[in-house]
């Protein structure tokens, strides 16, 4: 199944797309795509309805983040060889691990905002995994039992905020709209091996960045094995897989993001994501 959120922002509502590509609504059986509504015992009862007898949605709407109330928004640093060379950066030899604000999550194809102060604005087409079953100490040969789908994240970065600033990366890295996600929660039935996936990212029509999963470093399983053993994993809770080779930092020279700017990403079998790049928002 292919799982949405639609509406206005802080109003979406829950949806599936049908065997047309169009959007059903779900808000009658289900609250929203949260929390204990990704454990498989609600999956399956979502399975077992019949999409033409759900209301259908008319005309565009905006698609929301598909998931909500996610607790936590992890991060794994540098997990494609190809992009570590172009950073000058070592391949890890465990997962880097940082965290990215929950806040920074926005509609696939929302806008994306330079930061007050931001001058080197970076774009990462990312794999994200959506976790459906609490995980603590898990195995990896049982790590994809705890996943519930699969999703885009474009995982926006300010280099100068994550490398030139003292500390830890998250900085530049949750700055709002910074966590585009979507536009579906594919479940996992639909993506058979997450480790064969094309990945692709676009500015402005030129193609920047043109890779697969199968060149991770580390694979999902071990990502999420690795990541149970420090914290427990809940239901809702993303992880942000890594980028291949592509960034804008890595190009000579670095190509930086610059209000106008038009962002289109994409994974096969998992949808598109298309942002439009806008100067700091004045409240």
């Amino acid at each position: 199944m292919k799982l949405v959120r639609y509406g206005d922002v802080g109003r979406e509502r829950p949806g599936l797309l049908d065997a047309n590509g169009q959007i059903r609504d779900l808000s009658g059986h289900v609250a929203d795509l949260r929390g204990d509504a990704l454990l498989p015992s609600a999956i399956e009862r979502i399975r077992a309805l019949n999409p033409s007898t759900l209301p259908l949605v008319a005309g565009t709407s905006r698609l929301g983040p598909c998931v909500s109330g996610s607790g936590k928004f992890v991060c794994i640093g540098l997990n494609y060889s190809d992009h570590a060379l172009e950073a000058n950066m070592k391949i890890p030899p465990e997962p880097i691990i940082f965290m990215k604000a929950t806040s920074a999550i926005n509609g696939p194809n929302d806008d994306l905002e330079i930061p007050r102060g931001g001058e080197k604005l970076d774009w990462e087409a990312e794999l994200a995994i959506v976790i459906g079953t609490p995980a603590k100490y898990v195995s990896e040969d049982r790590a994809l039992d705890h996943v519930v789908g699969y999703c885009i994240v474009n995982d926006v970065s300010e280099r100068a905020f994550q490398l030139e600033h003292q500390g830890q990366w998250t900085k530049g890295k949750s700055h709002d709209t910074f966590g585009p996600l979507g536009p579906w929660l594919v479940t996992a039935d639909e993506v058979p091996d997450p480790q064969r996936l094309a990945i692709w990212l676009d500015v402005n029509g030129r193609r920047f960045q043109q890779g697969s999963t199968a060149t991770m470093v580390y694979t999902v399983r071990y990502i999420v094995a690795y990541l149970s053993r420090f914290m427990t994993l809940h239901c809702g809770d993303i992880i942000a897989t890594g980028t291949p080779a592509g960034v804008g930092m890595g190009q000579k020279p670095p190509r930086y993001l610059r209000a106008g700017d038009r962002v289109s990403l994409g994974i096969e079998g998992l949808g598109t994501q298309h942002q439009t790049v806008i100067a700091e928002r004045v409240e």
